[in-house]
């Protein structure tokens, strides 16, 4: 495990040292669980109780925050943005080497890089381009005409089918699929009549997609996933639907076809969204918000009830099923008291 002095990761993020600047650490964990060779971090204000206790022998702080802790600190103006960079100092994430592993099969008109690295039983099918620098992992299949755009990492079991075009710098999870046939059909003398879906899907660069989310191709043309969008775990994303950059989701959001999505928002977990709607730039959804039209202003939404305790969650219902009686009540009151004062300006 490699160590690094406080000077030198100060140095490295812009930081300036508060007490020992040659402590040296060899890892990171939480103020709760760091130990003398750790290095901590307080980002989220509800942690600060733990400062006091904390055995860590440095924390990451904001310079404004060095007063509440006596001991060793690296003051930042962002101790979390400063944690992110820090931790690849101490992944222990396996490194490929370049080459193609003997168990894989890849096609005569496949073009790959002779620096990417094509792990054990992958398969890679007629015209796929596989770009500098590119990791597919064990068990990953790469369907014809597919593109990966260097320094791209695919994790073991990815798939992707045909004509599945991927920037570069993107990082695919394991059981991730992209390009699967979208849920398109027509009726046919009462049966079901699939669609063909000949679009692909493109994705920008510094993509990230979590494990097992599926994103389908396009019926005509492609799903798009533009730049710098992270997807969560378990994420569904149907057919023609367009995320734009910078967009964020949490795991198990579903976004049904053909929908629009803009720059900057920020979908929390369990978000559905109904088809054909366009949402706009910078909107957070907050968690299992139900969207069913289009969002044209910048804020955030919500939708549901908050937790209750099953008894009082029992009397909401009970009381949700007269809500139209009781809008046609009060409708009914209105008008009464509408005439009351046309009778009462008239009298008088």
């Amino acid at each position: 495990m490699p160590k690094y002095t406080l000077a030198e990761l100060a140095e490295k993020f812009e930081g300036t040292v508060k007490g020992n600047p040659q402590h040296m650490v060899s890892g990171l964990a939480s103020l709760q669980t760091a130990t003398e060779e750790d290095l901590s971090f307080l980002a989220n204000a509800q942690y600060k109780k733990f400062l006091s206790e904390t055995k860590a022998g440095a924390v990451l702080l904001k310079k404004e925050q060095a007063d509440f802790f006596e001991g060793n600190a690296i003051l930042l103006d962002d101790p979390y943005l400063a944690y992110a960079k820090i931790s690849y100092l101490f992944d222990t994430k396996p490194i490929s080497k370049s080459g193609i592993h003997p168990t894989a099969v890849v096609a005569d008109t496949a073009k790959i890089d002779p620096t990417a690295a094509i792990g054990a039983y992958a398969v890679i099918e007629s015209d796929a381009v596989i770009g500098a620098g590119v990791t597919i992992s064990a068990h990953c299949f790469i369907g014809a005409r597919c593109i990966i755009g260097e320094g791209g990492w695919l994790a073991p079991r990815v798939t992707l089918y045909h004509d599945v075009k991927i920037g570069k710098r993107v990082v695919i999870q394991s059981g991730a699929v992209l390009g699967g046939e979208g849920f398109g059909f027509a009726i046919d003398k009462g049966d079901w009549f699939r669609i063909a879906q000949i679009g692909g899907v493109t994705l920008g660069d510094d993509v990230e997609i979590g494990a097992n989310t599926t994103v389908d191709r396009g019926a005509l043309a492609d799903t798009v996933i533009g730049n710098d969008v992270k997807l969560d775990n378990q994420i569904m994303i149907g057919h023609n639907v367009q995320v734009g950059d910078h967009t964020a989701m949490a795991a198990c959001v579903g976004i049904s076809g053909s929908t629009k999505i803009g720059k900057r928002c920020i979908i929390g977990g369990s978000v559905g969204m109904a088809g054909h709607l366009e949402i706009c730039d910078n909107v957070m959804l907050t968690g299992m918000t139900m969207v069913t039209r289009s969002i044209s202003e910048p804020g955030t939404y919500s939708s549901g009830t908050s937790m209750q305790t099953s008894t009082e969650w029992r009397k909401s219902v009970a009381r949700f099923r007269h809500l139209d009686e009781m809008a046609r009540k009060i409708q009914q009151l209105e008008k009464k008291l509408a005439n009351i004062e046309l009778n009462n300006k008239s009298s008088s």
